[in-house]
């Protein structure tokens, strides 16, 4: 690999950083503390620093020379709603909240990449790096935007980067295209006519409604959209009833749709409508039918893709990018931003698990487990990574 050696020497203090951040997770729109560190450091770094966008964002503004041209690297800072189960020393001090998705690690990187280029400034143009909260599932990245991210800090491109548990430590993965899917849920109630149970032709029973129109939505996936189209249709959840002798007036079905594209999105929640209407109206029952789009797919622009596998390759070599990793239905609300300006979105490794150390729980280290913890091997792999897509973007004359 080649990394930027500075950053391997700061490797100690970007640990420091990202184990303290872990030991004091916060949730989405409570990045208080975070932000605070955040900004702390760049200003000891001598970095401009607005605070305020997105309700706790924060944005550091690197310039140099007298270019114009400008690039944004985006990095997550908020916590997931979920107790861990990890005892080494910086596992979280608070009860109910982890960093379990690895933003304790993304703002670390991000930190050590700003470092860097402040002190070194081997570029130019502007480099905006963007701390953005309310990641999981809070439309942090909508919300800068609608606060002005993008014409407050204009820039030509924006980037990502994500850890990836099962790519291996020290390598890249990329696709141009969709990488992430859109992430979407509803919320159905199916209203029939209470009964006893041993008098069902006296009411209009919900829990048989919601069972067939839960069969049949599975069609839409299997005979309606085009096969080559990626889709996921989950019922999760099911609540119907309180006893075994009564017919409830109710019954709730609760799921996420997941698309690789708007009109796919599109053809799926129209005919889930349409669907539950009829078969409701079929069985003399109604329906209330909501469905909420969270997160848009998350789709690569071609360029600079291109553009950002180069880098990677700077770093650790063609041999240890992946160009066409395979693509997650899991969703990221970075997307929002590659909806606003060019840009791409990367995997950076992550391992296996094997880096915990004692006191780690007996899960597997994926994302969105208990017994998750960030590699912080990756600390300078990542932050070398976005020193060298700085520089390749803004090349000092």
């Amino acid at each position: 690999m080649n990394l930027v050696e500075p950053i391997t020497a700061f490797q100690p203090e970007l640990e420091q950083i990202r184990r303290d951040l872990h030991a004091h997770p916060e949730l989405c729109y409570e990045e208080q503390r975070t932000s605070d560190v955040v900004a702390a450091r760049l200003t000891e770094w001598g970095i401009p620093v607005v605070r305020g966008l997105g309700l706790t964002g924060v944005v550091g503004i690197i310039k140099n020379g007298s270019s114009t041209r400008a690039i944004g690297l985006r990095a997550d800072m908020d916590a997931l709603p979920m107790q861990e189960v990890n005892t080494f020393p910086h596992a979280s001090r608070h009860p109910g909240k982890m960093h379990a998705c690895g933003h304790d690690g993304h703002t670390a990187m991000l930190l050590g990449a700003a470092h860097y280029l402040a002190t070194h400034r081997n570029f130019d143009g502007t480099v905006y790096v963007i701390f953005q909260p309310a990641e999981e599932g809070g439309g942090g990245a909508q919300r800068m935007i609608d606060d002005g991210l993008f014409e407050q800090f204009p820039m030509e491109a924006v980037y990502g980067m994500h850890n990836w548990p099962g790519i291996d430590v020290g390598s890249f993965g990329v696709t141009a295209g969709p990488m992430m899917a859109s992430s979407n849920e509803f919320d159905v109630i199916v209203r029939g006519k209470g009964a006893h149970a041993a008098q069902p032709h006296k009411g209009v029973d919900p829990v048989m409604v919601a069972v067939q129109i839960a069969q049949s939505w599975q069609t839409i996936i299997s005979r309606e959209k085009n096969p080559l189209d990626t889709a996921v249709l989950s019922i999760t959840q099911i609540h119907a009833g309180s006893a075994t002798n009564v017919i409830p007036d109710e019954a709730v079905l609760i799921g996420t749709v997941r698309t690789f594209t708007t009109e796919v999105l599109d053809l799926i929640e129209r005919r889930m409508q349409e669907i539950a209407n009829h078969t409701a109206a079929g069985f003399n029952a109604e329906v209330d039918f909501t469905f909420k789009r969270n997160y848009p797919p998350l789709i690569n622009h071609p360029a600079q893709t291109a553009f950002a596998v180069e880098a990677m390759k700077a770093v650790v070599g063609a041999d240890k990018v992946d160009i066409d990793v395979e693509p997650t239905m899991g969703a990221e609300d970075f997307a929002f931003m590659l909806q606003a300006k060019p840009g791409c979105y990367v995997f950076i490794g992550n391992g296996e698990g094997a880096h915990r150390a004692g006191g780690h729980g007996l899960g597997p280290c994926q994302l969105h487990n208990a017994s998750y913890d960030f590699n912080d091997t990756l600390l300078p792999i990542g932050a070398s990574f976005w020193v060298k897509l700085a520089e390749m973007s803004l090349p000092a004359s």
